[in-house]
């Protein structure tokens, strides 16, 4: 037997071949180790999993990096090619900040869980980081998840408004709510330095009747950060989207969601946090009659009034 094997070896690198093990060899001694020697890797690699603390698991997440130029795509304005979305969608997902339209003005929106991209749209934007920003949700339950929720009457002078507020939304409206402690906090303002609001962490939230905005959002695991895209003048809102990329492009947006031209109408702001439903800007949406109308208003609504779309 033994002298059949060297002949057949031969021809393959003669006695030589003959002393080299072969791969199938080695396979098969690694198979006959015994088996504390084989899990000795694996209790390695666990031990080195267990050094991990929950905090450096939590901020793990690698920060978004630009790669070439402004990914520029155009959409029906109805929704029918949403299909486009898909690459907006999942660099939001990875930490993109980028232009989409809404129902009322054009936005530059971010995830609200993203840190880095948070920071990122405050600088392109150029807004204090004491400054509240306003958030898209996908419904009524993101609403309630995410901040304190519509008044629903409370007997000391807070009305219930919440079926009246039902049917705004979808809709042109921000409604400034008090957020929950399921916001993260890089998107709440924290008052000014006047004492009276200092402790104060309001949001502005927005449910949007756009069909491409519904369908960004619809992919989303959180609500989007959201602030209206504004020209060099006050009040003036840019609603050419190749005017946007001009302008904002070269700021550090990562994608431009064309949409069409839209009308300059922002949206209407209710304050939902005192005792009434007061308008501080009137804008898209109508006031209704369970609104109420003023002229003065404190320090932190002008700060929501420059952020929200």
């Amino acid at each position: 037997m033994t002298t059949t094997t060297a002949a057949a070896a031969k021809p393959h690198g003669g006695d030589m071949a003959m002393r080299l093990p072969s791969p199938i060899t080695n396979r098969r001694r690694l198979s006959t180790l015994p088996k504390i020697a084989s899990f000795a890797p694996r209790r390695h690699v666990v031990a080195l999993a267990a050094k991990r603390s929950p905090k450096r698991l939590k901020y793990s997440i690698p920060r978004f990096t630009k790669e070439g130029e402004l990914v520029y795509i155009e959409v029906d304005p109805c929704g029918v090619d949403a299909w486009k979305l898909q690459p907006v969608i999942d660099l939001l997902k990875q930490g993109a900040v980028g232009v989409i339209p809404t129902d009322t003005v054009y936005a530059i929106a971010c995830d609200c869980k993203n840190h880095s991209a948070v920071e990122r749209l405050r600088r392109i934007k150029k807004i204090e980081s004491s400054k509240p920003l306003s958030i898209l949700c996908r419904s009524l339950r993101d609403i309630d998840t995410f901040t304190m929720g519509f008044p629903r009457g409370d007997g000391h002078g807070h009305a219930n408004v919440f079926r009246a507020v039902k049917q705004c939304l979808p809709g042109p409206y921000t409604f400034i709510l008090t957020a929950s402690k399921e916001l993260p906090k890089q998107c709440v303002g924290f008052g000014t330095t006047n004492v009276k609001y200092a402790s104060r962490k309001n949001v502005g939230v927005r449910i949007s009747d756009d069909a491409l905005c519904q369908a960004i959002l619809q992919e989303m695991d959180a609500p989007l950060i959201c602030t209206s895209v504004k020209g060099p003048k006050e009040n003036e809102w840019m609603i050419d989207p190749t005017a946007i990329g001009d302008i904002y492009g070269p700021e550090g947006l990562d994608f431009l969601v064309d949409g069409g031209v839209r009308v300059a109408e922002p949206s209407t702001i209710v304050d939902m946090t005192g005792p009434y439903p007061k308008v501080i800007r009137e804008g898209k949406g109508p006031i209704l009659p369970w609104m109420v109308v003023e002229d003065d208003e404190p320090p932190l609504r002008h700060d929501l009034i420059a952020s929200g779309t």
